[in-house]
């Protein structure tokens, strides 16, 4: 069985489109080649800047002849019918069978497709492939229609087996395959002739080409923390700029180069920065101080000089580079060290536009100050520290260092507000109140940044929610999202109890009030202090209506409908975040449902510790039986309650029971709930769950000695007040007729 080796060589591709290039090339060949018949034993890929290469082994030398059986009309059809299936099938009409079957005699037709050589079959495919290839941009050159990342040069490909070579013959554009490549653009330009992959790779490795992406990336972090180590320096790991290097050069030389003394003050976040974002350099660290002290460009050739010029040249723009960020971290001092301070940024922001419908930024930092000072007492931070963070935390917004580096932001706030002499805990904030920004980032854990965070991007859902602007389908322009995660995550791994709504309302209050100009000042801030008294906003707005003269009665009749209605919306979108975060953690969706359908449910904590509880329980023994004794009382109830047109839901008495086990279970509720109800309202729901294992047994008694649905009346109406009370004590705990049986 042969092998198949294609190269697609050309000028060079963008790092960033390498890898996903060559699955593209491997999946697309593959694909195509095994839809036609032909299947391998083993393909990979591979990339460099100037070439896109698939090996497959153990290829079928031709498509295996396919045989297939067609069922025609019947014996006697019509001509045109019997004509039409002739040409369908692709045959003549000698060529039909008569068979008799069940429904009488039928014709039959079997076609044969014969098999085709693998060449003939790989030239289709590749020529599909190129001509069809998903790269991001591509561009045209010369006269003819081809497109291609860069200009493509020429076509590698050839079978190889036991017998020889053989080059699959193809033409597109002009370009002719073949087998032949060439190696390093310039120090080893010149045509080589391959017989296969094992002869291809070891000669453009000979002619310095590193084949494998992942070789090169090891190769250049190997010897680059070899080079740093005998300096007595560390390589400040960078897996992002590593593969993007690794993609800029085909034969890859390390030199080590050291940082002009004048810069070595900078903030090593700045250097570290500057230095990727501009020259593609990684970072060299001293372990003992932590400074960044000197910096690794990755050649692409070996000179005779051992890179001393190369290592010259690169210092020499670099230091050109770090003189712009040292005048703009000093710059940015002078400001911070001022009298007005980071305040300077701040107003600066008012000129910023947020959204176009919802302000500026520096009104959003207002409404976020306002937030972060009343989720304080909630998160155990001081509210006025969590007032002055909210209200410094995008300050370096307007810095010339974040203009720069926008990646900067928050990490360079904490500088200068260490700068500008601030608390601790309020220049810590400035940095943590943006995370978290993914699944893998850490949370924040001290109370003032946890504070601001949680109003920054309760805000911003706040705000888009206001305006209508959602996350539909795949669609999320604004990571809202992602924003609800962090919120969810925020809440959870600091344990913190906080009613959401009450704060949706409050901040919806704000962006309405502030955007729409739909009260006055001062009766916002009379609901909002009502919102923080009643939780909830109905209850503010009524003690509000009535207590303050010349109300703008419809403004608040806009708000009263509006705001509610929003909030509800916004509190759903977190359930549903939250079910997608706890489903990953093993928690199944109806049993978040049942606890959802609870009081308290934008109390995150409490939801999902009721959560955690209820699943447990639900995959124990006691927990299992309990559920379907549940559910069989649920449905008999349910269903005696359509028929009867009344509702069950109080008078059972024990004095009409009939059997023991229905005395039992009397006295079993009876003990059950009150241990239920103390331990929900101290939130001991593991107790609160123990309480319902006790249930199990009398249950599981009760169905197995009694008929509920008794031939006399009053029986009958007592057990089924019975199963009510079943149904109310479990209900405690969990509104249980949302779990799946």
């Amino acid at each position: 069985m042969p092998d198949l080796l294609i190269e697609l060589f050309s000028e060079e591709i963008p790092a960033r489109m390498q890898a996903r290039a060559a699955e593209d090339l491997k999946k697309r060949m593959t694909d195509g080649l095994v839809e036609a018949g032909l299947t391998y034993g083993g393909a990979a890929a591979f990339s460099t800047p100037r070439r896109l290469t698939l090996a497959l082994e153990d290829l079928l030398a031709e498509s295996p002849t396919i045989r297939e059986e067609r069922k025609g009309p019947k014996v006697g059809a019509p001509d045109k019918a019997v004509e039409g299936f002739l040409r369908g099938a692709g045959i003549a009409r000698d060529q039909l069978e008569e068979r008799d079957t069940p429904k009488g005699a039928i014709y039959f037709a079997t076609i044969e497709k014969a098999g085709r050589p693998a060449a003939a079959i790989i030239a289709e495919v590749l020529e599909a492939t190129i001509r069809n290839f998903p790269w991001p941009k591509s561009m045209r050159w010369g006269t003819g229609s081809l497109r291609w990342v860069r200009p493509l040069h020429s076509i590698l490909c050839v079978l190889s087996d036991e017998n020889g070579t053989e080059v699959v013959p193809l033409d597109i554009d002009g370009i002719a395959t073949g087998n032949t490549t060439r190696g390093h653009r310039f120090m080893a330009p010149s045509e080589i002739t391959v017989s296969g992959f094992e002869d291809y790779a070891a000669k453009l490795k000979r002619a310095h080409v590193v084949l494998d992406p992942a070789e090169r990336s090891q190769a250049i972090w190997q010897e680059a923390s070899n080079q740093a180590f005998a300096r007595g320096l560390e390589l400040v790991e960078d897996k992002a700029l590593l593969a993007e290097v690794a993609g800029l050069v085909e034969w890859p030389v390390v030199l080590l180069g050291d940082i002009d003394a004048q810069f070595l003050e900078l903030p090593p976040e700045v250097l570290q920065t500057s230095m990727r974002e501009h020259q593609k350099f990684f970072s060299v660290k001293n372990p003992k101080t932590g400074r960044i002290e000197g910096f690794v460009t990755v050649a692409n050739r070996e000179t005779s000089d051992h890179g001393k010029t190369i290592l010259a040249g690169n210092q020499k723009v670099l230091s050109a580079r770090l003189a712009d960020a040292k005048f703009f971290w000093e710059n940015d001092l002078r400001v911070a060290k001022s009298e007005t301070g980071m305040e300077a940024w701040t107003a600066q922001l008012s000129n910023v536009t947020f959204h176009n419908k919802l302000g500026t930024q520096a009104a959003r930092i207002d409404r976020i100050a306002a937030l972060a000072r009343e989720i304080a007492p909630s998160v155990g931070a001081d509210a006025d520290l969590a007032d002055q963070a909210a209200r410094v935390a995008k300050a370096d917004l307007s810095s010339e260092m974040v203009y720069e580096f926008p990646e900067l932001q928050g990490l360079m706030g904490r500088y200068y507000a260490e700068a500008a002499g601030l608390p601790q805990q309020v220049a810590n904030a400035c940095e943590a109140h943006y995370a978290p920004q993914g699944p893998s980032d850490d949370v924040p854990t001290e109370p003032v940044s946890v504070a601001v965070a949680l109003a920054d991007k309760l805000d911003t859902l706040a705000g888009f929610w206001a305006i209508d602007e959602k996350p539909t389908g795949s669609k999320d322009p604004f990571a809202l999202r992602r924003a609800a995660l962090g919120v969810i995550r925020l809440v959870l791994e600091n344990k913190a109890r906080m009613p959401l709504d009450r704060f949706f309302d409050a901040q919806l209050l704000r962006v309405e009030s502030a955007t729409n100009g739909a009260l006055p000042e001062e009766h916002v801030s009379a609901l909002l202090m009502q919102i923080a008294e009643h939780g909830v906003f109905g209850a503010a707005f009524n003690a509000v209506k009535d207590s303050i003269s010349g109300l703008p009665v419809t403004a608040f009749l806009d708000l009263e409908k509006k705001v509610p209605d929003t909030s509800d919306n916004l509190l759903a979108f977190f359930h549903d975040r939250l079910k997608v975060f706890l489903r990953d953690q093993g928690i199944r969706h109806d049993v978040i449902d049942a606890c959802i359908a609870m009081e308290g449910n934008d109390d995150l904590t409490l939801l999902v510790k009721r959560a955690r509880a209820l699943e447990d329980f639900l995959k124990s023994e006691d927990g299992e039986n309990l559920l379907q004794g549940f559910k069989r009382a649920n449905n008999i109830l349910t269903q005696a309650e359509e028929k009867d047109g009344v509702e069950y839901s109080y008078g059972a008495d024990v004095k009409f029971a009939e059997d023991d086990s229905e005395r039992d279970l009397f006295a079993a509720l009876a003990a059950s709930e009150g241990a239920i109800s103390t331990a929900i309202e101290a939130e001991d729901f593991a107790a609160a769950m123990g309480g319902m294992a006790a249930l199990r047994a009398p249950v599981d008694a009760f169905f197995e000695a009694v008929q509920v649905n008794s031939d006399t009346e009053i029986v009958r109406r007592n057990r089924l007040n019975l199963l009510s009370h079943i149904r109310k004590v479990c209900g405690q705990v969990a509104d249980l007729t949302r779990i799946e049986a």
